[in-house]
């Protein structure tokens, strides 16, 4: 399995990244390039519900020259995705200067992580979900010094998951379940006992085929 450095994803990921903000986030009538349809064919753009701009950080820290990937387990007391892992992040609100800031916001109020320890490296492309959120991800770096407090009521635990798990298409399985009343199809990444699905994985797939090409 391939080791990613800080240093080889400063000179061979970064340039791959979107540099500035998508057009896709910033214009609701232009398609986000990834969504929950793109393993659902009968899910058009129009079919989903009213869109909600969010954003998230996809935070990377290095533990013994390797990257990891920050994740969250989210409560299982949340009325929406209880239980789910995710990454930090939520909704954009109006006093954000834009994503950057509402990523590096909810990191900070979700584990603990304030903004002097992330670097920002560049945008995934813009993810859709099937209830109405367009995620803009933002890829950071995570300088080393700070502690985590998971968010009472919102965040159980926060731990990292190796970049190269991510990074390996053998990880990248297809599985479905019922939803409304329809078979629904999604990427899965389970990691051990962490069970990595949906969105979240749909954008990690999403980082992998930018920085992998």
């Amino acid at each position: 399995m391939a080791i990613y450095s800080p240093d080889w994803f400063r000179q061979h990921a970064v340039p791959r990244l979107h540099a500035q903000v998508p057009a896709e986030a910033v214009d609701a009538a232009l398609p986000a390039l990834r969504s929950d349809a793109d393993l659902n064919a009968d899910i058009a753009p129009g079919t989903m519900e009213k869109i909600r701009a969010a954003a998230v950080l996809v935070g990377l820290l290095e533990r013994d020259g390797e990257l990891h990937v920050l994740l969250t387990q989210r409560s299982d007391e949340l009325p929406t995705h209880a239980g789910q892992i995710a990454f930090p992040g939520g909704k954009i609100d109006a006093e954000d200067a834009g994503p950057v800031e509402c990523a590096l916001r909810e990191t900070h109020e979700e584990t603990g992580v304030s903004p002097e320890f992330v670097e920002p490296a560049g945008f995934l492309d813009v993810y859709q979900t099937g209830t109405g959120f367009r995620i803009v991800p933002v890829v950071g770096l995570l300088r080393t010094g700070f502690d985590l407090i998971p968010e009472p009521g919102e965040v159980t635990e926060i731990f990292d998951v190796p970049l190269a798990h991510f990074m390996e298409p053998a990880n990248h399985l297809r599985h479905s379940r019922v939803w409304q009343g329809r078979e629904r199809q999604y990427y899965a990444m389970p990691y051990g006992d962490r069970y990595v699905w949906g969105a979240t994985a749909g954008m990690l797939r999403n980082l992998h085929d930018r920085i992998t090409r």
